[in-house]
């Protein structure tokens, strides 16, 4: 069974390629982060269960940097977005990011990205 770790990344949570370091030494086979890029000021409607959106939704890292720091700070690790929002994305752009995750987080010709 392969079993990973999911974070919202952000600056006062644990840094992520510190968590990285620590997830593969504990065998865990993945690590995966959210995107949300674009969140209102103010909201007319709720958050599930009538809550107010959690503080961490507005303070994520760029989930394709984060993963570099996070695939460049292992070995084996394999590292994914749990949540990524394309359509909120420059598509050439977010294509630039994505390979270049890819290609830095290669180990030989073996991709370390989620797929």
């Amino acid at each position: 069974m392969h079993i990973g770790v999911c974070i919202f990344a952000t600056e006062y949570a644990i840094r992520i390629d510190e968590l990285a370091r620590e997830a593969e030494a504990r065998n865990f086979e993945s690590l995966w982060v959210p995107e949300h890029t674009h969140i209102p000021t103010s909201r007319r409607s709720a958050f599930a269960g009538g809550q107010q959106l959690p503080e961490q939704y507005k303070h994520t890292l760029d989930p394709f940097v984060a993963l570099t720091a996070a695939a460049a700070a292992t070995k084996k690790l394999r590292v994914g977005t749990g949540i990524c929002l394309i359509i909120e994305r420059d598509t050439i752009t977010t294509a630039k990011s994505v390979a270049s995750l890819d290609l830095l987080a290669s180990s030989g010709s073996r991709s370390r990205c989620a797929r």
